[in-house]
């Protein structure tokens, strides 16, 4: 399971761990869109909000735990890099005690919490029920959730991106079945499309702790190994928890920007809907480079190869934008097309490809500022990535969305475009960030050190 990324060219290694990474982000993304999908085909409009709002809630609730994870992933990969087994399995065996915990504490604060929420995400009266009966099912099964991200948060580190594809590739076989199930055969609406992902989750969890313990994973965990240590602790949350701030409150920022179109009315609230769902599938490219250059990156510096987590970085800025450019200039012949996948309702596909029009042109920009945020979580600095992000979505992302939908009440365009502007700037926080760090790494030792 253990590989060493530390070594051989670059470039290959890059390819050889994202893409398995991208596989199997393109199928976790597609429990979502699957939902999303196939409600469409059964149910109306509420139906297909409800789940909607519900499903963007979900996630902004896994990208915050994956976020928490990545310093995990980043310990783990430090220490294989460093040949430190004792290091690497003192960061596992905080890992698994801490999300344990925290799963089991989430669970019960947000199932005490689903009415609030829904009435926080301003989801039209129509969506209300079902947007809460998915939700109630779908918090119940966040430690299932949780114990899914961490396994494979641990295997990355290691240098393993299969693993995580073949259990998450079982898990989403299962959702489609149990999609056609509950809402197809069952009628059973929202809380179909909730159930079938639960119980899918939880069998993909119970398949990875299977191969686990059948297998020679590399992982021997003793008991001693579970109780949590403070300097461990300390390293992991350090890393975890500005990326876990950050992706919170981009999520939040996405979720604001679902509100103002919820206020629109049903038929913009849908269209954003299922537009997020696409940009969900179409950001994989800079999500798998992102969590690429942060292992890879991580186990180079580990090493002691600077050099080589920086070529790590410049392969993956090239094609993560390359990406966004080919995807950007695709969207505007096939916006229409593409959302009506998802809804047969003309006016909804009318203001989805207005909104996806100018909101695809984030693929492009998020791209580069994602791999740079990889590099930082790397070298230890989550704390810049958190910066630029944070910065950008209350100085310019969340403003311009409000701005943009109070001056153009006819068209959705001109919010997805104001999303971008918010991007351009990260990038330009991160250029500066970068050449900082550079010139930290390349300073002299102060005389007698």
């Amino acid at each position: 399971m253990e590989r060493n990324l530390t070594s051989g060219s670059v470039l290959r290694n890059i390819l050889q761990f994202s893409v398995p990474y991208l596989l199997s982000y393109f199928l976790q993304t597609l429990y979502g869109m699957a939902d999303l999908f196939i409600i469409g085909q059964f149910e109306g409009v509420a139906s297909t909000t409800a789940v909607s709002v519900g499903s963007q809630v979900m996630h902004m609730i896994t990208v915050v735990l994956v976020g928490l994870a990545m310093g995990t992933t980043v310990s783990v990969a430090r220490a294989t890099g460093a040949g430190d087994r004792r290091q690497a399995t003192a960061a596992i065996g905080s890992t698994v005690t801490l999300f344990t915990v925290l799963s089991l504490v989430l669970t019960a604060v947000l199932l005490a919490c689903v009415r609030p929420i829904v009435a926080v995400m301003s989801t039209p009266s129509e969506a209300a029920a079902g947007t809460a009966d998915y939700l109630t099912i779908c918090f119940l099964g966040i430690p299932c959730i949780t114990a899914y991200n961490i396994i494979s948060s641990i295997f990355r580190g290691l240098g393993d991106s299969k693993s995580p594809l073949y259990f998450v590739a079982v898990a989403c076989a299962a959702n489609i079945l149990l999609d056609y199930l509950f809402m197809g055969a069952l009628h059973m609406g929202p809380s179909g499309a909730a159930l079938g992902t639960t119980l899918s989750q939880a069998l993909s969890v119970a398949v990875s702790l299977f191969v686990i313990l059948r297998r020679q994973t590399g992982i021997t965990l003793r008991r001693s190994d579970l109780r949590p240590r403070r300097a461990v602790l300390g390293r992991l949350l350090k890393i975890g928890l500005p990326v876990a701030l950050q992706d919170g409150f981009i999520q939040v920022s996405f979720l604001i920007i679902s509100i103002i179109a919820n206020r629109r009315g049903l038929s913009d609230a849908a269209a954003v809907g299922i537009v997020e769902k696409i940009i969900g599938f179409l950001f994989l490219v800079p999500s798998s480079m992102l969590s690429t250059v942060s292992a890879l990156g991580a186990q180079n510096i580990g090493a002691g190869r600077q050099d080589r987590a920086v070529r790590t970085l410049r392969y993956a800025i090239l094609i993560a934008a390359g990406f966004g450019l080919c995807a950007g200039l695709a969207v505007q012949w096939l916006a229409e097309p593409v959302v009506s996948l998802f809804t047969r309702d003309p006016a909804v596909i009318t203001a989805g490809g207005q909104y996806i029009r100018g909101y695809i042109w984030d693929c492009l920009f998020a791209g580069i500022h994602f791999c740079f945020s990889g590099y930082f979580c790397a070298c230890g600095r989550s704390e810049l990535s958190f910066l630029h992000n944070i910065l950008a979505i209350f100085l310019v992302r969340i403003p311009g969305v409000a701005l943009a939908s109070r001056l153009f009440a006819g068209t959705l365009f001109p919010m997805g475009l104001a999303t971008v502007f918010g991007s351009i700037l990260s990038v330009a926080i991160c250029l500066g960030a970068y050449r900082w760090l550079r010139r930290k790494d390349r300073a002299p030792a102060p005389a007698g050190r």
